[in-house]
């Protein structure tokens, strides 16, 4: 059963809105990260005990005031993936980051770029964020895609070790100035 509530509604664009994840969001959540399509640039499928560290990631995350959000289609109610912002390591700063990940079910219909948008509002008119970035795998091409209409820029790159393995990544962002200019 899907959990879905109307007052809980963090931000809401045309088709979407977005809500902090919950434990009743567990199974749609492995149908995400349990898919190596979806996953492939983490180069693994989550197990389920990956899945259940995600989710309980995610729901301590919400204490900074944001966090991934579960992304909700408004026309079926149905959580159709998770977008939102986090704090991640950059080159050894701090940064707010865009992440989002979708059901396979649910790519290249627009929906990432929508959310992530409405995600770069909310960090620049709500949390006053001077620049807002996304960290995104160098063979991630749909997801550099989504950086790309979200106005931001490459501003450099690095190597992340994970999985017992190095990652490059490239480090995309976008500063309030450029955010501004946008808004005129």
């Amino acid at each position: 059963m899907a959990y879905n509530c109307k007052e809980c509604i963090i931000l809401e664009t045309e088709r979407l809105y977005m809500r902090e994840l919950n434990n009743n969001d567990y199974k749609s959540l492995c149908k995400m990260l349990m898919d190596k399509y979806v996953m492939y640039a983490y180069e693994h499928a989550f197990s389920e005990d990956e899945a259940r560290q995600w989710l309980e990631r995610q729901i301590e995350r919400y204490k900074n005031g944001f966090g991934l959000w579960a992304v909700i289609l408004k026309n079926s109610e149905q959580l159709i993936g998770q977008c939102g912002i986090t704090i991640q390591d950059c080159c050894g700063k701090e940064v707010l980051e865009i992440g989002y990940i979708f059901n396979r079910s649910f790519w290249h219909k627009g929906y990432a770029i929508e959310a992530a948008k409405s995600c770069r509002d909310y960090a620049f008119d709500t949390l006053n964020a001077d620049e807002v970035f996304s960290i995104i795998r160098d063979n991630n091409f749909p997801s550099m895609n989504v950086a790309i209409k979200n106005h931001m820029l490459i501003r450099g790159s690095f190597v992340k070790h994970y999985y017992n393995m190095d990652m490059p990544h490239f480090i995309f962002s976008i500063k309030k100035s450029e955010y501004g200019r946008l808004k005129k």
